[in-house]
């Protein structure tokens, strides 16, 4: 998408992805400063996590000391997530740095004097009214940006909604915050409404299953047992009234919500880490603290660092199983390799469905030498992720004209999709085709039909 240029985004927007329509654009002027293919791809979300540890570190040093920012900062980029989501080329590790450090700014705007009102000099009252305003206009704009790169962004609005209202900040700071998530949500509103005539984009996310609940349940828990050995606080906000809502009510909302219209994806609340992490660094400063205390006895020291050591080393093999290609349910180069090797010269091609025709977005020149079937207009003619496919008569005539066909499909078990052309995709190859071979790569089941006699 972000090779194409920007009108023909534009266009593809109205259609499909308006939700992705800003990532699109800004990978489209990194490209175009700089195509260097996957590196380039992946370059924004390393150089996000890197900025996001950075505001963690800020955050927890205002909130914890200096050690509690250290040690969250050191904890962000360690988490499985956050590692998986900064090697991709998404928009996740963007929205998480663009959140951490609208929580810095949120944090600044409480912890002013008591807002605008205050001063005994002209002079002095008017500058302090500009910086109040100032601060809490740009900690808008960051949470509109990241509202924008992706529209779930605005549950961690409500999770910062909560720690306004959960301490000790006074009454202007309150009205000053509501007016600015007005703002937010007012600015959001246009993409929200285009996105719901898109909807049926998400409707392949199942509900949440038993192990995802247990995991959240007890990250939940282990959060709110973190948030007790918490210090003192250095200001109207304390750790947790920030970390707490931003760790546990963006993933409860979306599970809570999932029977009605199943929405939760774990990278949607990839910003929940950052809640996670100031907690985590809290708790180390606190065991730090006690081992350093002159009655901390040699054993519970050798004890606790011998943990701390099997801790990190329970990360390494996650961590070296998250860069290898088979951590992806997706890794469309695999899936065009695999396809290269099981076709032949003048093949047939058919994506079934037809939104599997995003698996030739990584390598396109792979499928150059089969015939794609189904395809009447390519996705960047037709303004679209998949392109346009022909009528189902016209693909059944299209099949019949074959003597071999490489079908890329969803794997086993997945729900079909009843359209009518996927059903006449079906139907021609189980009634005049015999299925000869069928491998399996991460997501994608590829399987090769051919005429009867002609394996």
């Amino acid at each position: 998408m972000s090779h194409r240029n920007v009108p023909q985004i534009w266009h593809t927007l109205g259609h499909v992805d308006v939700v992705h329509g800003l990532y699109y654009l800004i990978m489209r002027g990194v490209f175009g400063l700089w195509d260097g293919g996957l590196v380039a791809l992946r370059l924004p979300s390393v150089l996000a996590v890197a900025a996001a540890a950075v505001g963690i570190v800020r955050l927890g040093q205002r909130l914890g000391g200096t050690w509690t920012g250290l040690l969250a900062g050191l904890v962000l980029p360690l988490l499985p997530p956050t590692q998986r989501y900064a090697q991709e080329g998404r928009s996740y590790a963007l929205i998480c740095a663009l959140i951490t450090w609208a929580s810095c700014l949120l944090v600044s705007n409480l912890s002013r004097p008591e807002g605008p009102d205050r001063g005994r000099a002209r002079g002095r009252r008017r500058a302090r009214m500009q910086g109040w305003a100032r601060g809490w206009v740009t900690y808008g704009v960051v949470m509109l940006t990241a509202c924008l790169l992706h529209e779930f962004a605005v549950l961690i609005l409500l999770a910062h909604g909560v720690t306004v209202f959960g301490t000790r900040s006074v009454r202007p700071m309150r009205r000053a915050w509501t007016i600015t998530a007005g703002g937010v949500v007012a600015g959001l509103l246009p993409i929200a409404v285009v996105s719901t005539t898109q909807s049926a984009q998400v409707d392949w996310i199942g509900p949440p299953d038993a192990g995802e609940v247990l995991g959240f349940v007890v990250t939940a828990l282990l959060g709110l047992v973190l948030a007790r050995s918490t210090g003192s606080s250095r200001g109207p906000v304390t750790l947790p009234a920030l970390a707490l809502p931003l760790l546990i009510l963006p993933t409860t909302l979306l599970i809570l919500t999932s029977p009605l219209h199943p929405l939760y994806v774990d990278r949607y609340v990839l910003a929940s880490a950052i809640g996670f992490a100031l907690l985590a660094g809290a708790g180390l400063d606190r065991l730090r603290l006690r081992l350093s205390a002159r009655d901390a006895g040699t054993v519970r020291r050798v004890t606790c660092a011998v943990a701390m050591v099997a801790l990190l080393a329970t990360l390494v093999p996650v961590s070296i199983a998250l860069r290898k290609p088979g951590s992806r349910k997706n890794d469309a180069v695999a899936i065009a390799r695999a396809v290269q090797d099981i076709a032949g010269p003048g093949d047939g091609l058919l994506f079934m469905p037809s939104r599997r025709r995003v698996w030739t977005l990584a390598r396109p020149d792979s499928f150059v030498a089969l015939s794609d079937l189904a395809l009447e207009r390519t996705p960047v003619a037709s303004n679209t992720l998949f392109g346009r496919e022909f009528p189902p008569e016209r693909i059944r005539e299209r099949i019949l004209t074959s003597t071999r066909v490489i079908a890329v499909r969803d794997p086993e078990g997945q729900p079909l999709d009843g359209s009518a052309r996927e059903a006449v995709k079906r139907a021609t190859l189980d009634a005049y085709f015999e299925q000869c071979a069928s491998r399996t790569v991460t997501q994608a089941r590829i399987t090769v039909y051919a005429r009867p006699g002609h394996c």
